[in-house]
């Protein structure tokens, strides 16, 4: 891409318009909020609008990543709004205005289109068809004349480019163009989350998404306690047990899958699948070749999280396991559950913050309000519409028969020690679920009950780890 005041190096043709007048960069500031609405997209940030009369009738901005379509740049889009606007593909007396000198594609679709005039910001030296590697417009042959114009608001465009791709040079972690990240300040002085991130991106199955992870307390811990949440939640649902486990002397790893949390977010919905995020966390407890493992399951982290130890089984010695299940495709999901599944269906913007304050009303509202931290705008909530209908509801579905295996693995195979804990005003995945989950694991000894917990038991899990500390130290390595 140019530098700012590259522009100004470029030859242009007789069509070339004189210094850009008040409504050029008027509408050009336009353009450059479309292209940074693409940039938080995760799209390259160029933006264009379509003016007649001195009025806006379309806009666009940079989409193929999103739409899976190489020809949605801005301008192509922009075209195609301005046409249905009029209710004809032949836009005379029309203007668009761009942020990025138009490629060969866009030119040929403008001279197409018979624009009176093309108005860019910042040249691109490498594919621009507007006079810097080529111009379109400049042949006399063709049967419509359209005026260029460049470099109107050309540092503006040219530094919203700059930003955009130097972030993906000095970041360890880049942005991949199909996901998006949360801003860092959504997550600034949460009530009782005071930990440092940590990330990885180069695990094989994540292809460079970036996965946050927390990770505190001596490696050389005679436990790791391995925090696995949910949906809509994050790793923000263990610090009331965090603290409590470092004080027992143990080692804490609790990461944010893909798609919640700090972690990346995929804007597809198809990005997610059970055996996906199930290979994810299998490559990251071998990166972090973590042992002496006590699992700590809730919700999906017990329907991924329980299929795990099979896989290597000498890595753990424990199991503390609250309301889930195994979906195995073998019983009818709880009417519980297929009510959420309907409600996460039918309002797939549902207020994760009202979600948990409705179920736990000893929390702040500042607690409740940290579980919205991840999601922003609906672009960033594919995980929350998508793992409602992951569950695996038949024998045949993704995640069933691994899940099958599991039930065999912990009903006969299991030899480390286990704790069940039960929120037993949990609508969705409450005691008779988890006394038919307790009946499938070997030596499991009676459930720790809370009355008056719900789904999300953690909210109520200081207790709850300080049993957990006690019961499992004893069989820990010294």
């Amino acid at each position: 891409m140019v530098l700012p005041g590259e522009v100004s190096g470029l030859t242009y043709t007789r069509q070339m318009l004189s210094v850009p007048d008040h409504d050029d960069a008027h509408f050009m500031r336009l353009a450059l909020a479309e292209a940074r609405a693409a940039a938080e997209s995760g799209e390259v940030p160029v933006g264009a609008v379509v003016v007649k009369d001195g009025r806006v009738i379309a806009t666009g901005r940079n989409a193929p990543i999103e739409g899976l379509d190489p020809t949605a740049h801005a301008e192509i889009v922009a075209l195609r709004g301005a046409a249905q606007a009029l209710g004809n593909y032949r836009l005379e007396g029309c203007t668009l205005y761009v942020t990025l000198e138009p490629c060969a594609m866009c030119s040929g679709a403008m001279l197409h289109a018979r624009l009176a005039r093309v108005v860019f910001g910042a040249a691109d030296p490498k594919t621009g068809a507007a006079g810097s590697v080529i111009n379109l417009f400049g042949h006399e042959q063709l049967n419509h004349q359209t005026g260029v114009q460049g470099g109107v608001l050309a540092d503006e465009a040219g530094e919203l480019l700059r930003g955009f791709f130097k972030e993906r040079r000095v970041n360890p972690h880049p942005l991949r163009e199909d996901a998006l990240r949360t801003p860092d300040a959504c997550f600034a002085d949460l009530p009782g989350y005071p930990w440092p991130p940590h990330y990885v991106s180069d695990l094989p199955a994540l292809n460079g998404w970036r996965m946050h992870h927390l990770d505190e307390g001596s490696r050389q811990a005679p436990i790791t306690w391995l925090c696995l949440h949910g949906n809509p939640a994050w790793s923000y649902l263990y610090r009331k047990m965090i603290p409590v486990f470092l004080a027992g002397g143990g080692r804490v790893v609790a990461p944010d899958l893909i798609g919640f949390g700090r972690s990346d977010k995929p804007k597809k919905e198809s990005a997610h699948t059970f055996s996906w995020h199930r290979q994810v966390l299998l490559e990251f407890i071998e990166r972090l070749d973590l042992r002496n493992v006590v699992l700590v399951v809730q919700d999906w982290g017990g329907l991924l999280g329980l299929t795990l130890p099979m896989a290597a089984p000498e890595r753990y010695l424990g199991l503390l396991v609250m309301n889930t299940t195994l979906a195995t495709g073998e019983e009818p999901l709880s009417p519980g559950f297929l009510a959420w599944r309907t409600m996460c269906a039918e309002n797939p913007a549902f207020d994760v913050a009202r979600l948990f304050a409705r179920g736990n009303p000893q929390m702040s509202a500042d607690e409740c309000a940290a579980y919205n931290a991840p999601f922003p705008d609906k672009g960033h909530r594919a995980a929350l519409r998508a793992f409602p209908a992951m569950v695996p509801e038949h024998p045949d579905d993704d995640g069933a028969a691994i899940s099958h295996e599991a039930q065999a693995f912990w009903s006969s195979a299991w030899t480390g020690q286990s704790l069940m804990a039960i929120g037993q005003q949990d609508p969705v995945l409450g005691e008779p679920v988890m006394r038919a989950l307790h009946r499938s694991i070997r030596r499991c000894p009676e459930p720790m009950l809370l009355p008056q917990a719900g789904h999300f038991v953690q909210e109520h899990g200081e207790a709850i780890a300080q049993a957990a500390v006690s019961h499992f130290s004893a069989g820990a390595p010294r």
